[in-house]
C-alpha cells in the first residue's frame, strides 16, 4: 500500500461475505446485503495527540482483525480495491 492515514485513522479491508449460509443455501448476489462491519486492518496511523501534546499510539496493529461501527467510516477505492478508512473511536472490538 502507498499510503499511510493520518493521526489514529486505521485502514481497514472489509471481510468478504459468504453466499451460502451454514445449512448450504446459497444467496444469490441480487439480495441487497448490508455492508460487512468487519475487516483487517491493513494500515494504521502514528496515533492522536492529547492535551500535552504528547501522540498517544493506536491500540490495533496491521493484520487485527476488527469490528467496527457500521456508518463510521470513509469508503475508499485504491488501485481498483475499497478500503474503510476509520477513527480509532469507531473500532469496537479486535476480533480473535
Amino acid at each position: 500500500m502507498k499510503f499511510r492515514p493520518l493521526h489514529d485513522r486505521v485502514v481497514v479491508k472489509r471481510v468478504d461475505e459468504d453466499t451460502k449460509t451454514k445449512g448450504g443455501i446459497i444467496i444469490p448476489e441480487t439480495i441487497d446485503k448490508e455492508k460487512a462491519e468487519q475487516g483487517y486492518v491493513v494500515a494504521v496511523g502514528p496515533g492522536k495527540k492529547n492535551d500535552e501534546g504528547k501522540v498517544v499510539p493506536v491500540s490495533v496493529k496491521v493484520g487485527d482483525k476488527v469490528m467496527f461501527n457500521k456508518y463510521g467510516y470513509d469508503e475508499v477505492k485504491i488501485e481498483g480495491v475499497e478500503y474503510y478508512i476509520v477513527s480509532e473511536s469507531n473500532i469496537l472490538a479486535i476480533l480473535n
